[in-house]
């Protein structure tokens, strides 16, 4: 059974989304930057191990990554799960870890990186949003697609309720490509191309399968 640490740093919702999900996967640990996270909490309520790497200890950037390398190297795991993990990760860190750091970012990637997503993309006049699994690399949200959810825009939306439908697709993808994970159907070609047990999944939007359908 492959094994992950979960990395989150507030309420962990799609962290419990994975938990929820039942999956054939073994959560070795919880990991928060910040020791006030909710999410902490939800995750010993539920029996898995917790533990805090407080970025607020450490003065660089790469001396955070290391304390949490440190950490997660005393589980071994196969996979690390960002979850609502709101630090950007150093290319060291990352380099210690190839294809085997996975996020989801609140938009249809490559469209609207970073943060402020819903924001993003109401100024845009976009009619579709969404959500992306993928893998991570140094390039900020531009790793490997795993994984893409389509939402509406819809006329009346503001960032309030855009967000939570997006949360909601977001909530039924990321179980569902740890599932994939789990069952070993997911890996990368020679162009960094997703591939599940034969379907090609493109990281170009424009070709993008949606499999998750609209709400």
């Amino acid at each position: 059974m492959k094994s992950i640490v979960i990395l989150i740093s507030g309420r962990g919702s799609n962290m419990e989304a994975i938990l929820d999900a039942g999956l054939p996967l073994d959560i070795k640990a919880v990991i928060s930057n910040r020791p006030d996270a909710v999410g902490l909490e939800t995750a010993r309520r539920r029996g898995i191990a917790t533990c805090v790497v407080a970025h607020t200890a450490h003065a660089s950037r790469e001396s955070f990554d290391g304390a949490l390398a440190a950490a997660i190297d005393e589980l071994s795991p196969d996979y690390i799960v960002l979850a609502g993990f709101m630090r950007v990760l150093t290319g060291g860190f990352l380099a210690r870890y190839p294809q085997r750091v996975l996020n989801i970012h609140p938009s249809l990637l490559p469209a609207f990186a970073g943060l402020h997503t819903h924001r993003q993309a109401l100024a845009s006049g976009a009619k579709i949003h969404g959500a992306t699994v993928h893998f991570v690399t140094s390039k900020l949200d531009h790793g490997p697609i795993i994984v893409q959810a389509a939402v509406p825009v819809l006329r009346n939306d503001d960032e309030a309720t855009l967000a939570r439908r997006v949360l909601a697709a977001e909530h039924r993808i990321y179980p569902q490509a740890l599932r994939w994970l789990a069952e070993g159907r997911i890996g990368l070609d020679a162009n960094d191309v997703v591939e599940i047990s034969g379907l090609i999944v493109s990281p170009g939007i424009e070709n993008q399968e949606l499999l998750v359908p609209w709400e």
